[in-house]
């Protein structure tokens, strides 16, 4: 049996850029035949996992980096002192044995970087405990070959919560992959939208009265308010496989369900502070195959004097209870997070609970789930 947690949200969004194309503008998407305010999945991955702050104990965090030489190098140096050229060359013995893939930078004769300063060919994620993996294993080869297959083996496992979430993914050593247990869908309006431009200007400050008034500087920056639909998926049993600890399982899917539905990806933050939370989080365990609630919306939704908060809400809870009659598609159970204002929209879903409580639930209910599983 396979178990999924799922997580629906809807949330409003003012007048805002929090993911932007290559020019600028909002991304965006066709769906339904109209244009919809997009924001990738990445973009919410990488806001979610910067949130799980105090949710996860460092051991358990990872970096993503090019870096990971003077990553690696820094643990050396602090189990056992030498100078920075040493502990970056145990650093990149340690990797090359391991399978990845390090090129020094490379620099004039007076001004040569140090290997500490090695990059990965590509960005690679590793955790904190892997880092402390290796460290040791290169601290204790001493002037020795590091062994290949030890090597591989420190940072084949202690995954850590975000890569076991996440996944990893090196082209160049495939053996070292670790496939994400999270799925996370592209966010999109559940209405058209219309992007419009704001067209500022900036004064500068050290023009005297008597002086050109014109501005110091123009421009025109893109933007789009809108309700979103979003959705991500954990795979209960492969998360777990991940992280070989049920316990932890049960922590790293309330941290995601807490991340996920709590962060916002920064774009343009400071130009328009759109710091919103959801209006509605439905939380549901599955035991048949991952349901994304979006094709409420392929018919997009008209805007009432309500705006369209309540209007997404009760499209999206009546899609769920059609779905679920004519497929049989019956969760194993749900959780709903959401405004006092939507509670007779969401009663389909269940009554409404605080965040805080529904997530010790769901960390408990998850434990027993892959518990049960094992057994």
């Amino acid at each position: 049996m396979t178990t999924y947690l799922e997580v629906h949200v809807i949330q409003n969004l003012p007048p805002s850029n929090v993911n932007r194309d290559d020019t600028g503008a909002p991304k965006a998407a066709i769906y339904g035949g109209v244009n919809r305010l997009r924001v990738s999945s990445q973009a919410w991955k990488r806001a979610a996992r910067e949130s799980f702050g105090a949710d996860i104990d460092e051991a358990q965090r990872s970096t993503r980096t090019k870096r990971i030489v003077r990553l690696l190098a820094g643990r050396i140096q602090a189990r056992r002192e030498m100078d920075e050229d040493r502990a970056g060359q145990l650093a990149v013995d340690a990797l090359t044995a391991a399978g990845v893939k390090v090129t020094p930078l490379k620099g004039k004769q007076e001004a040569k970087p140090s290997i500490a300063d090695a990059e990965a060919d590509a960005l690679f994620f590793i955790s904190n405990q892997q880092l402390e993996n290796l460290a040791e294993l290169a601290v204790a080869s001493g002037d020795d070959a590091i062994d290949k297959k030890a090597a591989k083996a420190a940072i084949d496992k202690d995954h850590g919560v975000e890569i076991a979430l996440f996944g990893r993914m090196v082209a160049s050593t495939p053996d070292l992959n670790v496939d994400a247990a999270v799925q996370v869908a592209h966010a999109i309006s559940t209405h058209a939208i219309d992007p419009q431009g704001d067209f500022y200007t900036a004064v500068d400050d050290a023009k005297g009265r008597d002086e050109d008034s014109g501005a110091g500087m123009m421009g025109t920056i893109e933007f789009a308010s809108a309700t979103l639909y979003r959705y991500a998926a954990v795979g209960l049993e492969l998360l777990a496989e991940n992280l070989g600890d049920v316990p932890l399982t049960g922590e790293a899917a309330a941290a995601f369900v807490k991340g996920f539905a709590l962060s916002l990806p920064s774009g343009k933050k400071n130009s328009f502070a759109a710091d919103t939370l959801p209006s509605a989080i439905v939380i549901t365990l599955r035991d048949t195959r991952p349901l994304s609630l979006v094709g409420a919306f392929e018919r997009p939704v008209r805007a009432t004097n309500d705006g369209f908060v309540a209007a997404s809400v009760d499209r999206m809870a009546q899609h769920a209870a059609q779905v679920q009659e004519s497929f049989g598609l019956e969760p194993v159970r749900q959780w709903v997070v959401g405004s006092a204002d939507l509670q007779e929209a969401l009663a389909g879903f269940g009554d409404l609970r605080p965040l805080p409580v529904v997530l010790d639930e769901v960390r408990e209910a998850v434990t027993a789930c892959v518990q049960q599983e094992k057994q």
